[in-house]
């Protein structure tokens, strides 16, 4: 809250002890955050011209602009949240504090609290729309810290994050109430997991299973994030029109085709996505089956290189089919995989190189046997 008069931030504290020293807890608007902070990027100074010797001064990061994209995006979601603190480093004489209401007061300046964590969260707040309601951050204030115990708050910080498992993110959606991209797609690899007949029968690495591992050769994540593709150019924001009790658009002509499962998703034929997929990747075990259920090393085909490659294909040859939004039987699939030249020994590490160039290699031999853009 900003006091007219004096042109303070006005924030009530916590005050917590701990073996680094004292330090604040208080909760400040985004508009205050964004006005007073500011981020010391690391840079390399030439402090002695004689001997080059390099100062280092500042501790934080250069931005990603990619990421603030993505936070920008993401605090303008009906969900939006920062629960953790961002972490700010004020000057003593920039403070007041009142110790017996716990009460402090900042200067509603630029320039006031460094950022020790939180850059791209602070960055991001900066295109909160802010018309719908507040959106209140807390924040950790340390108040006069020496420059080396900034860098070891910074460093330890981010050398003790651990990025969370894409599997586990995708799995969490299974709670989710309302409809989404994301819970869509993880009810159905979760489905082509445990349907007795499927090909993907226990090959799937699903969070929190300890059985038959060695049968599973693609994550969770990698098969949600691949199909959610054809369902939605911008997930968070179908899954937010959905909280807000809306329905997305539906896609027509070229949009469509880019995304050819996208209606059948709006229009909540779950099961018929499940369907297409299964007669696909049907088409891919009878006509390679030792290559597809046979887990050894070498073998792309049934791990991410060759999986990828195929649902790559996929589009190609569904949208060929000129049926968008039916189902499509295995044997259409098959009748262009006969006409490519790959036998069961040929997907191997050698041949296709994992990672993304052996996966352009598989598909773009794919496409040009089947001549399926011809």
């Amino acid at each position: 809250m900003i006091s007219a008069e004096e042109q303070k931030i006005v924030l009530k504290c916590l005050v917590v002890k701990q073996p680094i020293g004292k330090f604040y807890v208080g909760v400040i608007s985004h508009e205050d955050l964004v006005k007073i902070s500011y981020a010391d990027i690391r840079r390399l100074e030439v402090g002695d011209e004689k001997r080059e010797v390099e100062v280092y001064s500042g501790i934080q990061r250069e931005l990603s602009i990619n990421r603030v994209k993505e936070i920008s995006k993401y605090v303008n979601l009906v969900d939006a949240t920062f629960p953790s603190s961002v972490i700010l480093q004020i000057s003593e004489k920039d403070v007041e504090f009142d110790n017996e209401t716990n009460i402090m007061r900042l200067p509603f300046r630029e320039n006031v609290a460094k950022v020790l964590d939180g850059q791209h969260r602070i960055a991001g707040l900066e295109n909160f729309d802010g018309k719908r309601e507040d959106f209140d951050v807390n924040v950790t204030i340390f108040i006069e810290m020496e420059l080396e115990d900034q860098a070891i708050v910074f460093a330890t910080i981010n050398k003790t994050q651990t990025k969370v498992n894409k599997s586990l993110v995708a799995d969490l959606f299974a709670f989710a109430k309302f409809r989404s991209p994301q819970k869509t797609c993880h009810n159905i690899v979760r489905a082509l997991n445990q349907k007795e007949g499927s090909q993907f029968k226990d090959k799937i690495k699903i969070l929190g299973t300890a059985d038959d591992k060695e049968k599973e050769t693609i994550t969770q994540a990698t098969f949600s994030e691949k199909l959610v593709e054809y369902i939605s150019k911008d997930p968070m924001d179908d899954r937010n029109l959905y909280k807000k009790g809306r329905i997305p658009e539906k896609f027509k002509g070229t949009d469509l085709e880019r995304r050819p499962l996208r209606n059948l998703f709006l229009d909540e034929k779950d099961a018929d996505i499940a369907k297409i997929i299964w007669e696909y990747f049907d088409a891919i075990q009878e006509k390679w089956p030792k290559a597809w259920w046979n887990v050894e090393k070498e073998i792309i085909l049934n791990k991410s290189t060759g999986f990828l490659a195929f649902m790559r294909f996929f589009r190609d040859a569904y949208v060929r089919k000129g049926q968008i939004g039916s189902i499509v039987s295995k044997e259409y699939y098959l009748s262009l995989f006969n006409k490519t030249s790959l036998q069961e020994k040929d997907f191997n590490r050698e041949n296709f190189l994992p990672g993304s160039g052996g996966q352009s290699k598989l598909y773009n031999q794919l496409v040009e046997e089947t001549e399926i853009n011809a």
